[in-house]
């Protein structure tokens, strides 16, 4: 295979695609960054790696469902500035997993991206206070990373299913979604905020 470059990679199958590019970037070392969570601490690892020198080109993965902020405000340099033959792919289920600072230094692809998991059947063009209220009740005690994924499922149906193209405060709410629940805000509010930005936009 040809030199992949830095990239961040939108897939739901965070495994799957770590062993396809185990594969296809042999004869190349691949290491792999792979947590539930990434941490401050697996940020350190990463670094660490960076900067062992290599004669050929190594590919640093980094891949989880939740990327914690100080995990990623403590990468911005070294993705600024890479060391000498090291190329980073970090593997993310949704864009606004990613803070605006990390999004800005390495391009986005699209892989494959699942949403069987969580299933969020509202029309967003037509919400009212009831089904927003009914639906905050019914997810009233659901995990954060729960919660990750029913935003995930929202911002799919509002751009792939109603076909919506979201405002600025919109698309802002989802980015501040996914830090509130990084910071272990109540679900239930960060659900509210974003449903509510639909609801005023109608």
């Amino acid at each position: 295979m040809s030199q992949v470059n830095s990239h961040i990679l939108i897939s739901t199958d965070i495994n799957k695609e770590f062993e396809k590019f185990k594969q296809e970037l042999q004869p190349n070392r691949v290491i792999g960054f792979v947590e539930d969570a990434f941490k401050l601490e697996h940020a350190k690892a990463v670094v660490r790696e960076a900067y062992i020198s290599e004669e050929k080109t190594k590919y640093l993965i980094l891949g989880s469902k939740s990327f914690g902020i100080e995990a990623q405000n403590s990468l911005l340099k070294l993705l600024e500035e890479p060391p000498r033959n090291i190329e980073f792919i970090i593997i993310s289920p949704t864009k606004s997993n990613l803070l605006p600072t990390v999004r800005s230094r390495l391009p986005v692809i699209s892989g494959e991206i699942s949403h069987e998991s969580i299933n969020f059947d509202m029309n967003l063009s037509k919400l009212d206070y009831g089904e927003v209220f009914t639906f905050l009740k019914t997810n009233a005690r659901i995990s954060k990373m729960e919660a990750k994924e029913l935003v995930q499922a929202i911002y799919h149906r509002a751009t792939v299913i109603d076909k919506l193209i979201l405002n600025e405060s919109q698309l802002n709410n989802f980015d501040k979604a996914y830090r509130l629940l990084e910071l272990n805000s109540r679900p239930q509010s960060v659900l509210s905020l974003l449903l509510m930005g639909f609801i005023h936009a109608s």
